[in-house]
């Protein structure tokens, strides 16, 4: 039995089409066990919540719960980095890897979590910075993506990890992908499904020119810089978790590091994350005789 919580805050992403009546059933639930809420974004169909910036939550929460799916979540634990605040994901739509408190059970599942009895797992984040400059380009806990942006173009990089020289390619782009990742754009460009307790990264080319290029796991706190030719002929973006990025130049250096603080998330005692990716990724009953 782990602590109890009081004091909740819930986020949500405002473009989210399917919101409103997740949003109700969520507050007329914790309303009725009379507990403090807080959201971080005003609402017209609730508009009695106090709304309080996500900033501001570690002070005024004992815990978030982010509505939506993963997405919300992601962005959730962007928000929250540095903060010890533990992540609750409500899943809207369809089944998440990270969110996995569903709608439909609702009340039993949200009771066990806010009675103390759930599992902690422990997600670490990566940090993308333009080498040289200082500039931040961003927080990812899925990977960071570095592609031709708004033209056809192959790219040509150099990648080094740990200040080594690993190889140049041309391709679509590369990714570095968290274990959390793995299992996102990670795994459409062939990449492998990480277990979420390794400390490991993925490198993925995405449609490399040449068949030798192969995904590469490496060590968690390996610092890894992607330079950009000087012979790339258009823009190109570099994007943390799917998001719109920040344009970068031919000879840049991205470098993509492990970001110090670490995202708890609250998942119920009986948690299975291979039962998850069972029905994710429609792997099959179990074969009987």
């Amino acid at each position: 039995m782990h602590q109890s919580f009081k004091r909740i805050g819930l986020f949500i992403r405002k473009d989210d089409p399917i919101l409103e009546n997740a949003v109700v059933q969520v507050n007329q639930f914790l309303t009725k066990q009379a507990l403090s809420i807080v959201i971080n974004e005003p609402l017209a169909f609730l508009p009695d919540l106090d709304v309080v910036s996500i900033a501001d939550f570690p002070e005024r929460c004992d815990v978030t719960i982010a509505i939506g799916g993963d997405g919300t979540l992601l962005s959730a634990s962007r928000a929250l980095a540095g903060s010890d605040l533990p992540l609750v994901g409500i899943n809207v739509g369809r089944l998440g890897f990270l969110a996995d408190v569903t709608l439909d059970k609702l009340e039993s599942q949200l009771s066990q979590i806010l009675a103390g009895e759930y599992r902690e797992d422990t997600r670490f984040l990566m940090q993308a910075t333009i080498k040289g400059a200082d500039e931040s380009i961003g927080l990812a806990m899925n990977d960071v993506v570095i592609h031709a942006y708004q033209n056809l173009h192959m790219i040509e990089f150099e990648t080094a990890i740990n200040g080594r020289f690993l190889n140049s390619q041309r391709a679509d782009g590369i990714l570095v992908a968290t274990p959390t990742g793995s299992t996102a754009y990670a795994m459409s460009a062939g990449g492998p499904i990480l277990d979420v307790d390794l400390d490991a990264l993925v490198l993925a080319s995405v449609c490399p020119h040449t068949l030798s290029n192969r995904p590469l796991v490496i060590a968690a706190d390996s610092v890894v810089d992607i330079t950009l030719s000087e012979k790339t002929v258009g823009s190109c973006m570099a994007s943390c978790d799917g998001r719109p990025g920040h344009i970068i130049q031919p000879g840049d250096t991205i470098r993509i590091a492990r970001h110090p603080s670490t995202i708890t998330l609250l998942h119920l005692e009986d948690h299975d994350h291979y039962s998850i990716l069972r029905a994710k990724l429609e792997w099959g009953r179990k074969l009987t005789c």
